[in-house]
């Protein structure tokens, strides 16, 4: 199946740092022999790999599963998502956060809808075009549902190679990236391009790791690795520091009249644009002060009771969050008020908001 090269050959190419081709052979026969048993696996129907590449930005495999097979079981097609009310999708999202990847999914199944079809466009250019697809999802899409020699990479890709190489390169730097995309796709083996893309992938995840040692006398690709020869994993990949979050005090408010729950959905704009949402003010705020809040939005409060605080961490904010239920004597028109059925079937509600309950 795979060409065997030897000794010779292997010495060779090592000895030649830009080539990367001695990492073929040894990756495909890996792969082929421990690749994970994952849904998104089943085929390589561009939709499916579509929809996993999408989950998969920013989300653990272990966390995406379940939400893999309930959005296929719901979406089984482009047509279907297309087709499917916003607040539906949403609410099956509810969870894996990013929420921009999921209005944008809808927002490209309608695309293909209008202008292919229904049908995924095959050329990488196409999909480039796409809402909510870039370079490494376009890449990736080309690769493993169309057999293309395009390379997709992403933090997995990156750690691979530079440790290979002992490469001080920083991985933030899209020239580099764009090197590193360019180095590969020269040794793409036809044929067998989905397999090589998902090997990459597979190699980052689970043995070249990204957080803690790399199982190293596991990796097919140890005989070659300068990091693996001189010990020195762990100062690879170089990466621009982080900014420190921002931290931002919330006073949450679960309002409750009768068995109603107050939800009010965020602007069109921003972080979690768009979801539901239980009231609440960027500072922390006294009993006092809220009873003079709810004044203000004409709630006659029965009953307030301080909950636990709580925290939620987005990429670059942490939410303090200072949580309160108040029971209210009878509802009115500044929220939408929805049963414990609703909030829990119907209505999206962002897992920093859950957390309240």
């Amino acid at each position: 199946m795979k060409k065997d090269m030897n000794d010779k050959d292997m010495l060779n190419i090592k000895e030649d740092k830009k080539s990367l081709q001695w990492i073929v052979d040894p990756l495909l026969q890996w792969y082929e022999e421990q690749a994970r048993v994952l849904p998104w696996r089943e085929n390589s129907d561009p939709y499916r790999v579509w929809v996993s590449e999408i989950m998969l930005q920013q989300t653990r495999v272990e966390a995406v599963i379940s939400y893999y097979q309930r959005f296929m079981e719901n979406f089984p097609n482009i047509a279907t998502l297309a087709e499917a009310p916003e607040e539906k999708v949403m609410k099956l999202w509810e969870g894996l956060g990013y929420y921009s990847r999921a209005r944008n999914l809808k927002k490209a199944a309608e695309v293909m809808c209008e202008q292919y079809r229904g049908k995924f466009p095959g050329e990488y250019s196409e999909i480039l075009k796409l809402p909510g697809i870039g370079k490494y999802t376009a890449g990736a899409i080309s690769s493993i549902a169309f057999g293309q020699p395009c390379s997709a990479v992403d933090g997995n890709v990156l750690r691979v190679i530079t440790r290979l190489e002992e490469n001080n390169a920083d991985i933030k730097n899209e020239k580099f990236k764009k090197q590193i995309g360019e180095r590969l796709e020269e040794i793409y083996p036809i044929g067998y391009c989905s397999e090589f893309t998902q090997s990459l992938m597979e190699l980052g995840a689970t043995v070249c790791v990204p957080n803690g040692e790399p199982k190293c006398e596991e990796c097919p690709l140890k005989s070659g690795c300068s990091a693996y020869k001189n010990n020195t994993w762990h100062k690879y990949p170089v990466k621009q520091m982080k900014p420190q979050r921002k931290k931002i005090n919330k006073t949450v408010l679960i309002i409750s009249a009768g068995d109603k729950i107050a939800v009010r959905q965020r602007g069109e704009q921003g972080l979690l644009a768009g979801l539901w949402e239980f009231p609440n003010i960027d500072r922390k705020l006294t009993e006092e002060e809220i009873g003079k809040w709810l004044e203000q939005q004409g709630i006659e409060i029965i009953q307030i009771e301080k909950h636990k605080n709580t925290k939620h961490i987005f990429t670059h904010l942490e939410w303090q969050m200072n949580c309160y239920h108040i029971v209210c004597k009878e509802m009115n028109d500044s929220f939408k008020w929805v049963s414990k059925e609703e909030l829990n079937n119907t209505v999206p509600l962002p897992t920093a908001f859950r957390k309240c309950l």
